[in-house]
């Protein structure tokens, strides 16, 4: 997998929740390879844009509990953060503009 922080249910708080940026949730698992597909992208994005967002990576079989929270029912799902709160979120593999154009959305 890519260079993206990983996250917890330990974590999330401060990570997340706390963050003075808007945060982008990659709830993913292992088994999934949309997971995969949506990975080098999302790695690249932030790259580009990690000035404006924080892209970070929950694996929902580790950390069940932030997944169930959230109500994550299928992988990927892209949650974008915002002072402690969800505002967008979107399942499925989706190609890198349209991910970019996500991320504005909250910026």
């Amino acid at each position: 997998m890519g260079a993206n922080q990983a996250v917890t249910d330990a974590t999330f708080t401060s990570d997340v929740l706390q963050s003075d940026k808007v945060v982008l949730v990659d709830f993913w698992a292992e088994w999934c390879a949309p997971c995969k597909k949506v990975d080098p992208l999302l790695v690249e994005i932030a790259a580009e844009m990690g000035d404006r967002v924080k892209i970070v990576k929950l694996n929902i079989d580790e950390n069940p509990e932030t997944a169930r929270a959230y109500r994550v029912m299928s992988v990927p799902t892209l949650t974008l953060f915002k002072g402690g709160e969800p505002v967008n979120s979107v399942a499925g593999a989706k190609p890198k503009g349209a991910l970019v154009n996500f991320i504005e959305s909250a910026l």
